[in-house]
């Protein structure tokens, strides 16, 4: 992200496939996990009607989520699309996150660390 407001940055689109039954199973189960960003793009994009194709669908603050109430992802770099989509889905308290991962010295990017997020509510 480039510019200096988050809703003037054209997101990538991404190739998708969400299956109605997994949308069915998600609506039904207690507990939705997604596993990386591109799945909770999927999953979310998927609950406004796109199911397959791409996706454009940028999740970043404010954004109500429909479908994901954990997401399992890596810690993402600054000025990413992906930590907006982080910020989005557990708020403010990324930052003391990533200031603990900081100081821990923690792996960042695609083959860095992980962290488990519940969404925030």
């Amino acid at each position: 992200v480039t510019v200096d407001d988050p809703r003037d940055h054209r997101i990538h689109s991404e190739a998708i496939s969400v299956s109605p039954d997994v949308l069915e199973s998600c609506a039904r189960a207690e507990r939705v996990v997604a596993v990386g960003t591109t799945t909770a793009r999927a999953l979310e994009s998927a609950a406004r009607g796109t199911l397959s194709g791409r996706t454009s669908l940028f999740i970043r603050a404010p954004f109500e989520f429909r479908v994901g109430d954990v997401l399992l992802t890596n810690f993402h770099l600054p000025r990413s699309s992906l930590l907006l989509l982080v910020h989005a889905f557990i708020g403010d308290r990324w930052r003391i996150l990533y200031d603990t991962a900081l100081a821990e010295g923690y792996r960042f990017f695609s083959f860095g660390d992980a962290m488990l997020l519940e969404r925030a509510t």
